[in-house]
């Protein structure tokens, strides 16, 4: 199970910003190690599901837990790792807990994994 901190990575500016991870400029392994991180995050069914929900803005666990059909027991806990991953965000508010997404980054990550999926369930071809 992938544990390590990802903040730092999110942080950073875009590739195009600062040449990395650009057509001609091979990956470093702290990049290659941090994103196998993050799609390893990604590929767990109820954590997509958290975060997909998460794209709408805060949310609790309770209604993290409903949109991703689990207990919230099961969602504090890949709320957790999602965490200590750097992928979301954690505020208190009363005795309550609200989370959301860490950074614009990942909000557009989702979007195009899941367009991706669309297009591959209902045989669309890829765009140019």
């Amino acid at each position: 199970m992938w544990s390590m901190d990802l903040s730092a990575e999110l942080d950073r500016p875009a590739a195009a910003d600062h040449g990395h991870g650009v057509p001609g400029h091979p990956l470093t392994d702290d990049q290659v190690f941090t994103a196998v991180g993050t799609l390893a995050m990604l590929a767990e069914p109820t954590r997509l599901r958290l975060l997909w929900a998460l794209r709408e803005g805060e949310l609790g666990v309770t209604a993290l837990a409903e949109a991703a059909g689990c207990t919230p027991t099961a969602a504090s806990q890949h709320l957790s790792k999602l965490r200590i991953s750097g992928l979301v965000d954690q505020r208190a508010n009363g005795r309550a807990r609200l989370y959301r997404l860490r950074g614009a980054h990942l909000h557009r990550l989702l979007d195009e994994v899941v367009a991706h999926t669309d297009h591959a369930l209902r045989g669309i071809p890829p765009h140019a």
